[in-house]
């Protein structure tokens, strides 16, 4: 029987702007065993809890083998289970059977806008992870960004915070379903890579949890997640593994999570102050929660039954995720048939069609000779950089999906165009925006010439997109965009195929190309599902989860000018970087990242200030048409039913992610312009016309109260708006929240 534990997600509270929302309560199954947790701990010596609170080996932290609990096994990262390191170090173990399936990344997932195939995705992670022998995935990773030139924005999920939430939800209900725990990550407020590890974000406590924790309290509260991880930043003068507000005010007590917290790799400062404020695990070593912990406990400086209360709260995930026997882990081939074809429903959904003059589909009539131009179309993402890696059995590149679907049909010629960046090659003064290669550009223009269609693939690669750093501009890397112009001057039949995690400047490849499409890291079949779009056996349904502006002077942290922070010291270094390398982690210099912005992340900002941006949130064309009619708003006793009438009006069958705002004009509280509420995916066949309804929830159209401490749910006029895109909103219907 699974039991309830409260988690409070609007507590009641009466003022004039206010009304009673009644508390929900969630099933959670990490409290099925406290009787059995109470014999546990109460037989075990002081050593044994404290060697549970830290790291035993690279990925792993100790059981307690006399009582027949077992190691908690971690999986990095979250798009697939990275292959096994040796014990003690970053290098591989070079066995044969720990390849996975490539998984596209979080902002591919995330174009998708489908929870169905968030949680698909949970669930073929999770049944990777087992095979594996691993209890605890490392992700989803779920920040927001704030920045497009994050090293790890193309690992997040979007820049709105009901968008991530609710993909969150689905991908840890499809993981821990299937047996597997996941582990938020990384809470919170890591939104940057430079100086994560010494940089104190300042915010104030609305912002905070409207945006940034909003997607880890649904994830926590509304789908039970058994894990977090704590970020490496500060956050309000307090670092994220010793911040009481956080993880004890917030998450334990706000919202009630009973399971259990880890450090990221390297990320404790402290050993009183981490242990006392609710970190459970520090990894991957012992430098704090070891030896250090058992002498403070022994000198009093913390309680045992603070050292208790953490090992219950491991206890509670430990027993809840049934142990793999590790003479059964790594013995099957992982990167299977099922989670392959996942992998390629999650990439043919999230693919996004931004500008299309006819060029696409691929008309074969007249198209006999292809040229494909671009390092990108031959260059396999799933390792690169710093950080994850998939260490995969199958990628299939671009190029190899053209040629498997078009075959004989049309003759296909390919030049690289540009030499991609590449970490291991580079010095300290070498950056990816580097002039094009004229020799390569030269051979490009001349097999552009040669033929009726030409297909650029730009964009960048997971050493310009990493994690320990950001990038410092969103230029094309490589002379990519004066290859482009050059390109079009030779065939003006150009598409432009744009590789990336994360918004890059498309100014020039926008204006000469005839077509234009963002394709992410897309996955092990990435290029199988790029071929299906580009040559129109399927039509391109992906929408943007985040805002792609003209030029980063536009986005907010770069307009406010809190980002990037001026550092005095070059030779910081960063946390993950240096453990990796055996380096000193000591930091000289504090700096702090003021979110001027507070609110306004994203698409906020740019319709709050009137800037126009180069593709808005949730934008993406399609090969079909799609008319929209008939709104009806309906009061619910969760909130409200949007209903509306969507018809596919072009001849083929395809998928149109509808959408959902709401707009307050007139609210007492200061609100950005429109705010996503609700979001469906919906398939229709060609000429299909179907009534939609969509429910927007009471508890996502309440605002943060800072005196109260508490979401309160405005009453008074609301206006809902329905439509393709954020730009793109043809319904419009007023009504009134009671």
């Amino acid at each position: 029987m699974v039991k309830k534990h409260p988690r409070s997600l609007v507590v009641a509270a009466i003022t004039v702007l206010s009304v009673t929302l009644q508390a929900q309560t969630y099933p959670t199954k990490l409290l099925d065993n406290e009787q059995r947790i109470d014999e546990i701990v109460g037989s075990m010596t002081l050593e044994e809890k404290v060697e549970m609170l830290h790291g035993k080996n690279m990925f792993s932290s100790a059981g307690i083998p006399r009582l027949g609990i077992a190691d908690v096994e971690y999986a990095d990262g979250p798009f697939g289970i990275r292959e096994e390191m040796e014990p003690h170090s970053w290098n591989s173990a070079h066995l044969t059977t720990d390849s996975a399936t490539f998984f596209p990344t979080g902002s591919a997932l995330a174009a998708t806008w489908s929870t169905e195939w968030a949680y698909a995705y949970g669930q073929g992670m999770s049944r990777e992870a087992r095979l594996r022998g691993k209890d605890m995935i490392l992700g989803p990773a779920i920040n927001i960004q704030r920045i497009p030139t994050g090293g790890r924005t193309y690992e997040y999920l979007s820049e709105d915070p009901l968008l991530s939430g609710m993909l969150a939800m689905a991908y840890t209900r499809g993981s821990q379903d299937n047996g597997t725990a996941v582990c938020l990550k990384h809470y919170a407020l890591n939104n940057q890579e430079d100086y994560r590890g010494f940089v104190d974000v300042h915010i104030s406590d609305r912002a905070m949890h409207e945006i940034y924790l909003r997607p880890f309290e649904m994830a926590v509260c509304e789908a039970d997640a058994w894990g977090l991880m704590a970020a490496y930043n500060k956050v309000n003068g307090r670092w994220c593994s010793e911040n009481e507000h956080l993880l004890t005010t917030v998450l334990r007590r706000q919202w009630g999570f009973p399971g259990m917290v880890i450090s990221d790799w390297g990320g404790v400062h402290s050993t009183v102050d981490a242990v006392t404020a609710g970190m459970n695990v520090e990894m991957p070593g012992s430098r704090y929660m070891g030896q250090a912990l058992l002498d403070s406990v022994k000198a009093g400086a913390v309680s045992e039954a603070v050292i208790d209360q953490r090992v219950r709260e491991i206890l509670r995930v430990r027993l809840t995720v049934k142990p793999v026997d590790k003479a059964v882990a790594n013995s099957q081939p992982v990167g299977n048939a099922e989670e392959m074809a996942t992998a390629l429903e999650v990439a043919r959904r999230s693919i996004v069609l931004l500008k299309n003059e006819g060029l696409l589909p691929i008309d074969l009539k007249r198209t006999k000779r292809i040229a494909v131009i671009g390092e990108n179309a031959v260059t396999r993402m799933s390792l690169g950089g710093v950080g994850a890696g998939v260490k995969t059995r199958r990628e299939i590149t671009p190029l190899e999906g053209l040629q498997a679907i078009l075959g004989s049909s049309v003759k296909m010629t390919y030049a690289a165009g540009y030499k991609s960046f590449d970490r291991d090659s580079r010095n300290k003064h070498l950056d990816p925006i580097q002039p094009a290669d004229r020799q390569l550009m030269a051979e490009a223009v001349k097999a552009a010439k040669q033929a009726d269609l030409v297909i650029f693939f730009a964009g960048n690669n997971r050493e310009v997109e990493t994690e320990g750093s950001d990038r410092k501009t969103i230029t094309l890397p490589s002379g990519q965009d004066e290859l482009a112009a050059a390109l079009a001057k030779a065939n003006q039949r150009l598409v432009t195929v744009v590789v990336s995690g994360g918004p890059v400047d498309i100014s020039t490849v926008n204006e000469v190309s005839g077509a234009l499409v963002a394709s992410w890291f897309n996955g092990s079949m990435g290029g199988q599902a790029l071929a299906e779009v580009l040559t129109g056996e399927i039509s391109p349904s992906g929408k943007l989860p985040m805002t792609w502006p003209k030029k980063l002077e536009d986005v907010p942290a770069y307009a406010t000018g809190t980002y990037p922070q001026q550092v005095s010291n070059n030779n910081q270094g960063d946390i993950f970087v240096d453990i990796t390398r055996n380096r000193s982690n000591e930091r000289r210099q504090q700096l702090v990242a003021n979110y001027a912005e507070q609110s306004l992340v994203g698409y906020r900002w740019y319709d709050k200030k009137n800037v126009a941006v180069a593709y808005p949130f949730g934008y993406g064309l399609s090969y079909a048409t799609f008319q929209y009619s008939g709104l009806a708003v309906k009061p619910t006793t969760e909130g409200f039913d949007v209903s509306f009438t969507l018809e596919n009006t072009s001849d083929r069958k395809a998928e149109e992610v509808a959408q959902v705002y709401v707009s307050r004009p007139t609210s007492r509280v200061e609100r950005p312009v429109k705010e996503l509420k609700a979001f469906r995916r919906v398939a229709l066949k060609a000429g299909e016309r179907r009534t939609v309804v969509v429910p927007i929830r009471r508890a996502d159209l309440c605002h943060w109260d800072e005196p109260a401490q508490t979401w309160l749910l405005e009453p008074g006029n609301m206006t809902v708006l329905v439509g393709g895109s954020s730009d793109n909103l043809p319904l419009k219907q007023n009504t009134t929240i009671k």
